[in-house]
């Protein structure tokens, strides 16, 4: 049965998202991530402000080996946990063009950068005075002054082929973002983890869109992901005229003028849409298939209110299907 999580993007005032996250538990969430958008608030005072006035939900920053040097990540998930009870974990991405390039930080060497973030991170976490040198980060008689925190959840949201290995190898989740690709991402991410004996907690991330006006809202949204996403993950519902004719759009005249080659087939193939009914058996279906543990819901914009009645519905669609945990 699947446990169900929201991830915030904190593009709205600091107190909505500790109202949000304190809602969220009340209505049986039990993860929350935050994402770390370098230029948003601040990922690691909200998440300190919400672990006091929150009792169990487990909680993480979405972060990056790039933006932050990993003993810096390792320091700031240890207070975390430390201040919550131990109910910390870490997600980690390789770098988004939305955070990265206003900062002028060329994503290079992801799977370098990933590697050596987890390996620093577990390290420092066990408490020990650490000497490591990777290929792209290392650490010199290092030592958190938090002490021993335990085997601290680590989560990797891979997109391309050897990430999707990395992440079966060295996580302990697997974040997975695109609808059409959970099938091809999680056997990548199965065979990364068979050498170990592992087997990584199976999460999609979504914002399902059960609305007229969600929808309308994720068709604006989709010419950034056809931006971002790896050509394997979009091939997998779009064709490659499809992916040219977005791109060329997106970079002659912008996102807006891309969504003329948006279809709702392509929406379908990126996210859970549709009616209510078919939003909760497309939830079925994708459990029962890939055997999914958590859906974390996307957070995207302000407005308490309005995010706190799209849990609570969401919440209900989903039960529908008879796939939630009690």
């Amino acid at each position: 049965m699947v446990k169900l999580g929201i991830n915030i993007i904190p593009n709205m005032p600091a107190g909505e998202v500790v109202d949000l996250a304190v809602g969220a538990e009340a209505l049986g969430y039990e993860y929350l991530i935050l994402a770390d958008e370098g230029f948003m608030q601040d990922v690691y005072i909200l998440l300190g402000a919400v672990a006091r006035e929150t009792h169990t939900m487990k909680l993480a920053p979405c972060t990056n080996g790039y933006t932050r040097h990993p003993a810096v990540t390792a320091a700031a998930v240890a207070s975390l946990n430390d201040l919550s009870g131990g109910r910390a974990f870490a997600t980690l991405i390789a770098g988004g063009s939305v955070v990265l390039n206003p900062m002028n930080i060329p994503r290079e060497a992801p799977l370098s950068v990933a590697r050596d973030t987890v390996e620093i991170l577990r390290r420092l976490w066990r408490g020990e005075r650490v000497s490591y040198q990777g290929k792209r980060y290392g650490v010199t008689d290092a030592q958190i002054s938090m002490g021993n925190q335990g085997d601290i959840p680590i989560w990797i949201a891979p997109r391309g082929e050897k990430m999707c290995l990395l992440t079966g190898e060295l996580a302990d989740g697997a974040l997975m973002m695109v609808k059409a690709d959970l099938g091809e991402g999680l056997e990548l991410v199965a065979q990364g983890s068979q050498a170990g004996g592992r087997r990584p907690l199976r999460v999609f991330l979504d914002r399902i869109a059960f609305t007229p006006k969600m929808i309308e809202d994720t068709s604006r949204f989709f010419p950034n992901v056809v931006a971002d996403t790896p050509e394997r993950q979009l091939k997998g519902f779009m064709t490659d005229d499809q992916i040219q004719s977005i791109r060329a759009a997106i970079n002659l005249s912008g996102a807006e003028a891309a969504r003329q080659f948006i279809t709702l087939d392509m929406l379908k193939g990126y996210k859970i849409i549709g009616t209510p009914q078919e939003c909760s058996q497309t939830f079925r279906q994708l459990v029962d298939d890939h055997q999914l543990d958590v859906m974390i819901l996307n957070i995207v914009a302000g407005g308490l209110e309005q995010n706190l009645a799209y849990l609570n519905d969401a919440r209900r669609i989903l039960a529908e299907s008879g796939r939630l945990a009690a």
